[in-house]
């Protein structure tokens, strides 16, 4: 089979090398890739949010299944124009895409369905808002609707942080028109956990449970990110609460997307906190979440080609979803200065794959003679198994310390709550 990948990062990455190992696939195209995939597949110069010219190049080269990883090209139906173009496709339409691509709409859903998340107001206009925010307690989140890159939330220690936030979205439109509507809402404490699950639209089964380490710094300090590391299985997801998750949020949600008219298939991101009063929703994603695919996926002991096809023909239900028991650790090497100012273009020195330890390249470019340099903010995805979590998060640093490139930064603590969590 001819396979077509949209997308640019670690995620898609991971997503081609797992696909590699289906006996079904022959041949791989990244739309656009980077230059790290060039190895695992064909890299072709067409813009993930280029919908036609990705729906025209599927045709020309008579690619046989699709899988659009993004959120962007998702919430512009991409999926949509390629099964419309006679192009099976694994992700979801642009109308089910909606429960990432709106925060109010999601709020709106988990209400309308009684799918527990944290108390919120919607405000259209900034002066609501700000009256709102009078009278509210602090520390308070302040969400963009739209999508924002992953960076449109913010936790606002005070209401003089969350009156600014709510400024810079709706009248200095920091992130365009994502702002022109807000979400206050209600400040979560507790453990957070990310579960991605593959869902048909009827039947959903979820993949091994994952941590995030979204700050820039060791300690959980400094800015927010995409992520600076992961590690699976969280430990805080335990049997019990894994059950009620599955009762109260995951059930629910894929019915509740059933009746609005607008059926989720593909993978279904679920961003918990784990509440004294039990798991509450935090976001929603439409997609593999970047960077737990990175550890999720090195764990997957079935075929992925077969499960996103009967995630897209609705045959999930008899379809084998099977993890390794093990662990897996992903550390993030960043350029110095992501998320904000860094430098690009040095030359990266890459430590071959092994059976436990694997790179996933998320921001890097061929120069004219081959090589790879880097070419953005998260830069390599160093992933590492274990049988148990002590020792992925030790091979992964292990493997760390042997790839190396210029002005290049990484956390030295992913895993380190989780295993202080399992002493």
């Amino acid at each position: 089979m001819k396979i077509l990948v949209v997308g640019s990062g670690g995620r898609e990455h991971a997503i081609i090398k797992a696909l590699k190992k289906s006996p079904e696939a022959e041949k791989i195209y990244a739309l656009p890739g980077n230059g790290g995939m060039a190895a695992d597949a064909e890299c072709v110069n067409i813009g993930a949010k280029d919908i036609e010219g990705i729906v025209k190049f599927a045709q020309e080269n008579a690619v046989d299944f699709a899988v659009v990883a993004p959120d962007d090209p998702l919430a512009l139906g991409a999926v949509d124009a390629l099964e419309a173009a006679g192009i099976p496709s694994f992700g979801p339409t642009k109308a089910a895409a909606r429960i990432e691509a709106s925060k109010v709409f999601s709020k709106n859903l988990m209400e309308k369905y009684h799918i527990p998340t944290a108390a919120c107001h919607i405000s259209t206009d900034m002066q609501d808002a700000l009256s709102y925010l009078e009278s509210a307690p602090a520390p308070i989140v302040i969400k963009a609707d739209g999508l924002a890159l992953g960076k449109g939330v913010v936790i606002a220690k005070t209401r003089e942080e969350a009156k600014a936030a709510v400024i810079d979205m709706m009248e200095n439109k920091v992130f365009g028109d994502s702002g022109n509507r807000v979400v206050i809402e209600e400040f979560l404490e507790g453990p957070e956990v990310s579960v991605l699950a593959f869902t048909d639209g009827k039947t959903l089964k979820p993949m091994v449970s994952s941590m995030d380490h979204k700050r820039a710094l060791d300690d959980d300090q400094g800015l927010n990110t995409g992520g600076m590391g992961t590690i699976a299985p969280n430990p805080f997801y335990t049997e019990e609460v894994a059950a009620r998750c599955m009762e109260e949020i995951f059930i629910p949600t894929v019915k509740a997307m059933q009746m609005e008219g607008c059926p989720f298939k593909g993978c279904l991101y679920f961003g918990l906190m784990l509440t004294k009063d039990g798991p509450k929703v935090i976001e929603y994603n439409c997609r593999f979440g970047d960077p737990e695919t990175q550890v999720v996926l090195p764990l997957l002991k079935s075929d992925l080609l077969t499960i996103f096809q009967a995630v897209r023909n609705e045959t999930l239900a008899d379809c084998q979803v099977e993890f390794d028991t093990g662990a897996a650790c992903c550390v993030v090497m960043a350029s110095k200065g992501y998320p904000q100012k860094y430098e690009t273009g040095f030359p990266i020195t890459l430590t071959p794959d092994t059976d436990t330890v694997t790179t996933y390249v998320a921001g890097a470019k061929l120069d004219e003679q081959g090589h790879l340099l880097t070419g953005g903010g998260r830069v390599l995805g160093v992933t590492a198994t274990g049988k148990c979590l002590h020792c992925a998060v030790k091979n992964a640093y292990e493997a760390v310390e042997k790839t190396s490139f210029a002005n290049a930064y990484y956390r030295k603590d992913i895993g380190r709550r989780a295993l202080n969590k399992e002493a």
